[in-house]
């Protein structure tokens, strides 16, 4: 039966709603669109080869930590009428733990003099550093300090650089090409992850008689061998051309 009041009005009582909180949104967002590697194992065989140079940006992971603006506040996003803006680096790639990037063993595509040169994020250096040493590598130096002008938000201060570490196993390999490339690149950021390719042109300047290759990578420059998930099919089985020949493709990309 109906109730009124005073005046003879139809009293509408509201009916129990469950408050749906960000994080229920935009964790199922996260399920959703999180890239996961679909390989059957962590990673392929590496090349049957050794190199004097290898270039790595590996597929740090942030233990699932993502990126907001103010969409994911419910003071400022009333009832969650608008999309909520998150953003993380597995949602472009397969990232991998600290832990699997050690079991990737890059001694055996290493020469005995063999340099290395890698890619770190700010809050991965100390890893970084860790990563080089277990793949037998000493940490030397800072190889190109990346200005991306352009800023990034930070806990502390506002990030705009990005570091390429370089180790050495062995010696430097000889001979040496060029003795006056710049640590300091100054080059606007494109896509996600994507880096300057400023800082591999000075590496072939560098060394350019070595054997290079270039791991994660986005695409086959050239005189270079690469192994990554972008870069698979330069790997795979072409049995019209090579059939006694094994190809390898990769496990991850940056």
């Amino acid at each position: 039966m109906q109730q009124v009041d005073l005046f003879g009005n139809t009293i509408i009582y509201n009916e129990p709603r469950t408050v749906v909180s960000g994080y229920r949104i935009y964790d199922a967002e996260q399920k959703r669109r999180t890239v996961r590697n679909d390989l059957p194992e962590l990673y392929p065989d590496l090349p049957e080869k050794k190199y004097d140079i290898i270039y790595a940006d590996p597929p740090w992971d942030y233990g699932g930590k993502m990126q907001f603006d103010k969409s994911g506040r419910k003071d400022i996003n009333v009832n969650w009428q608008k999309d909520i803006f998150i953003s993380a680096a597995n949602f472009k790639y397969p990232t991998l733990k600290i832990n699997e990037l050690k079991k990737i063993p890059l001694f055996e595509i290493a020469k005995d003099d063999c340099l290395l040169f890698m890619w770190v994020t700010n809050p991965h250096l100390a890893l970084g550093i860790e990563l080089g040493q277990a793949w037998g590598f000493e940490y030397r130096t800072v190889a190109f300090v990346w200005d991306k002008m352009n800023h990034n938000p930070g806990q502390y201060t506002m990030s705009y650089c990005e570091l390429c570490l370089v180790f050495k196993r062995g010696k430097i390999p000889t001979p040496r090409g060029s003795r006056n490339e710049k640590q300091l690149i100054r080059v606007p950021r494109g896509e996600h992850s994507e880096k300057p390719l400023e800082a591999l042109r000075a590496i072939e300047r560098m060394f350019p008689t070595q054997d290079r290759i270039e791991l994660f990578a986005r695409h086959k420059p050239e005189n270079w061998d690469v192994w990554g998930l972008d870069v698979r099919e330069e790997f795979e089985e072409k049995p019209q051309e090579k059939q006694n020949e094994r190809y390898y493709y990769a496990a991850a990309s940056i």
